[in-house]
């Protein structure tokens, strides 16, 4: 049983990562790649501060992960993973937006 198992997953795995691998895949890694950085840049910049910080470079990390991965998920052609990137690429964009505006605010004359 448990060597059937194995077999299963080891087949699976293969199927996954070898037999359909091509240049989609390949974005697709250095999409989450891009994305998942964000999260180093936050800790990072927490870590440095001594408090909870959102670096503005999160917000970059966001939309270029959020956006690459998007069209990985349009070829995909996964409703689901289109969806949540779809709104998030929105969010990214959203806070941007307002950090942006801030800095300008807060800027001297």
């Amino acid at each position: 049983m448990l060597i059937d198992l194995s077999h299963a997953v080891g087949d699976y795995l293969h199927d996954v990562f070898i037999m359909h691998f091509d240049w989609w895949v390949v974005l697709g890694f250095i999409a989450q790649a891009f994305f998942t950085m964000r999260f180093l840049v936050q800790w990072i910049a927490s870590e440095r501060a001594g408090r909870s910080v959102i670096p503005i470079a999160f917000w970059w990390c966001s939309i270029g992960g959020g956006l690459l991965l998007f069209v990985y998920a349009l070829y995909r052609r996964d409703p689901v993973f289109i969806a949540g990137q779809g709104f998030g690429v929105f969010v990214y964009l959203r806070n941007l937006y307002f950090v942006l505006r801030d800095k300008k605010q807060d800027a001297p004359a």
